[in-house]
């Protein structure tokens, strides 16, 4: 594996490895394998999960790790190309990525979108820039419209709550939100139920379907892999069956770019709060997921998050395995 950017790049050997390695890295986490090795993270917005479990588990590995939030203690960077700089930008990434290079074995990069043009945030612009220009192995750390470290960390997930792949169903439903945010935690979840082989629901209002290009790929993946992808508004008909609801926010593509648009129409759906009402027509193990952040009592009820169906802190203790096992593909090391 050169990069780890994107989790429908690999193939299902690829996914199959990295899922064993992360369940024998969570039974035995100390190693000293990547004794020596250097992690770099830059983060152009804001991390929890990410950032700590990364620098976790490149300790945990015998290796070492460095911050860099651009403008907050370092040069702010410039990621448009053929931009005259004469702005609060001092630094290019086509300098800083192959310096960074320099310095660490593997990088990892968060920048989320522009949210000025559907079609711009489609193209992944920033992240193909940095594969051009970086000489180390990247990790996407969430980028425009994907989000991969969080997708095969709630594949795991779900294999460890015995969710079926072929077979299974899963429920993946918009909720509210005073702010618009970004599709790629979504579009990623999407992608990885329908590379999972399960029969995959987007439940969402209204004017919050996911865009085209994503809804397209997810369906192509899911007929490789013997599932299915479908969207509706019908909340009991979308989880009659269902094995699982994952819930998140999202901005709608009908007004990308457009806050006023988008607030106006966000605020006719602030029922969209998941209750444990919610799981009536679903099997009576249904699990509930998120990504997290959550705000509670907004996007899902306490007795939701605090019940027996909540596994959103396994969902983020995976994370750190998962990535672990990644790091030790990119850097060669053994299992």
């Amino acid at each position: 594996m050169r990069h780890f950017t994107d989790l429908a790049a690999l193939d299902a050997a690829a996914i199959e490895r990295l899922l064993e390695s992360a369940q024998e890295l969570e039974a035995e986490p100390l190693r000293e394998t990547l004794r020596g090795k250097v992690l770099g993270l830059v983060f152009f917005n804001p991390s929890l999960r990410t950032l700590s479990s990364f620098q976790a588990g490149m300790a945990q590995l015998g290796g070492s790790s460095f911050v860099l939030a651009p403008g907050q203690g370092t040069w702010k960077l410039e990621v448009r190309d053929g931009v005259v700089m004469d702005g609060d930008a001092a630094e290019h990434i086509r300098e800083a990525i192959p310096v960074l290079g320099q310095y660490a074995d593997v990088l990892g990069v968060r920048a989320f979108p522009e949210g000025k043009s559907l079609e711009h945030d489609l193209s992944e612009p920033l992240l193909a820039s940095l594969l051009r220009h970086t000489c180390k192995p990247l990790v996407n750390l969430e980028s425009a419209m994907d989000h991969p470290c969080q997708a095969l960390g709630d594949w795991k997930t779900l294999d460890d709550t015995g969710v079926p792949r072929r077979g299974g169903r899963m429920v993946l439903s918009w909720a509210w939100h005073p702010k618009a945010l970004p599709l790629a935690v979504p579009a990623a979840v999407l992608k990885m139920g329908a590379m999972r082989g399960m029969d995959v629901t987007v439940l969402r209002p209204d004017g919050f379907g996911l865009p085209a290009p994503v809804m397209e790929r997810a369906r192509a993946l899911a007929a490789g892999a013997g599932g299915s992808v479908q969207e509706t508004e019908d909340r009991e008909g979308a989880l009659e069956g269902a094995h699982v609801l994952y819930a998140k926010s999202w901005q709608s593509p009908r007004y990308y770019g457009d806050p006023n648009g988008e607030s106006a129409l966000r605020s006719e759906f602030r029922e969209w709060c998941v209750q444990e009402s919610w799981f009536r027509p679903a099997r009576s193990d249904a699990i509930f997921m998120h990504c997290l952040p959550v705000r509670r009592n907004v996007v899902v009820a306490d007795e939701v998050l605090d019940g027996p169906r909540s596994r959103v802190v396994p969902q983020a203790a995976n994370r750190l395995h998962v990535q672990k096992a990644i790091l030790l593909d990119l850097l060669g090391g053994s299992r």
